[in-house]
């Protein structure tokens, strides 16, 4: 069968078309022989173990512990003694710990120490590594005035009769402070003791000022009394319950409860002095308590 001019026209290339046609074949065959050749021998090789790619996995080490420490809360310098529940968390305290040192505190008692803050809260050595750098206790404290000497003599002074003594509850810091051994922090917590109980109602409240000892208690007393007492509501102590017996000012709910059950088993007292039996009650709070209770003849 033959094929018409117009149709043979189509299959039929003259010799230009043909080199150009033969032109574009060899191209198209040294692009793919290219391709193949760089891709299949070009390998991508990751050594972990390079010196390289080792101080590249240093340095990420070294920023994400920065930024871990970053996230931590900050540590300020702070009083033991005042720490809320929040911080005991932060500080990385349990529950149980920070529990022992608020009883303690309850209590009117006082850390002054590292190791009175290991000894009541029982945290672990590596906690307390961790957090007694940042103890802030008052200057009288960790720096203690050195004792002058003095001899005997200096400080025996007679007792003043009531009438020449000063009124306690308008005593100024000024005053209190001519008395040895009170300074200006003890002075300052006088008054503001006094402040907190709207007036001092006995000389016996000095007992629950933190700080004075019986020694500098019986020299304000030389020049001191409570002329202007404040009224106190007494309390039946073989009728009350812990509850009101915790109202009293520097009595914890521990101790209110030892004194409840004390009078509970022996079906009531007959003097306030049993109560001296108590092993958690010392001296200084028994003389405070007598003026709160009393017993119904």
């Amino acid at each position: 069968m033959k094929l018409s001019k117009t149709t043979r026209s189509h299959f039929v290339f003259n010799r230009s078309q043909r080199n150009g046609i033969l032109l574009l074949v060899t191209i198209n065959f040294l692009l793919l022989g290219w391709y193949y050749f760089f891709t299949s021998s070009t390998e991508v090789i990751f050594d972990s173990t390079s010196s390289e790619i080792m101080q590249l996995q240093k340095q990420h080490d070294s920023l994400a512990k920065v930024a871990s420490e970053e996230k931590q809360p900050k540590i300020y310098p702070f009083n033991p003694n005042f720490i809320s529940d929040y911080k005991a968390y932060t500080l990385g305290m349990s529950p149980r710990e920070y529990d022992r040192l608020k009883a303690f505190r309850a209590e009117d008692k006082w850390v002054n120490s590292i190791e009175d803050f290991k000894r009541v809260t029982q945290i672990s050595d590596s906690l307390s590594n961790k957090i007694s750098p940042f103890f802030k206790f008052p200057d009288w404290i960790t720096h203690p005035k050195p004792k002058r000497a003095y001899t005997a003599k200096a400080f025996i002074s007679e007792e003043k009769p009531f009438s020449k003594k000063q009124d306690l509850n308008v005593a100024t810091s000024q005053e209190l402070k001519k008395i040895y051994g009170i300074g200006e922090a003890l002075s300052a917590r006088i008054i503001n003791y006094r402040a907190k109980l709207g007036g001092f109602s006995s000389d016996a409240q000095l007992h629950s000022v933190y700080g004075l000892s019986p020694e500098v208690i019986g020299r304000i007393e030389k020049e001191f009394t409570v002329k202007t007492p404040k009224k106190l509501s007494r309390i039946n102590v073989n009728t009350a319950s812990a509850s009101d017996i915790a109202t009293i000012p520097g009595i914890s709910f521990e101790l209110a409860k030892e004194i409840w059950e004390f009078c509970k088993l022996r079906e009531g007292i007959s003097s306030i002095s049993e109560l001296q039996k108590i092993e958690g009650l010392t001296q200084s709070k028994f003389i405070l308590i007598q003026l709160y209770l009393f017993i119904e003849e």
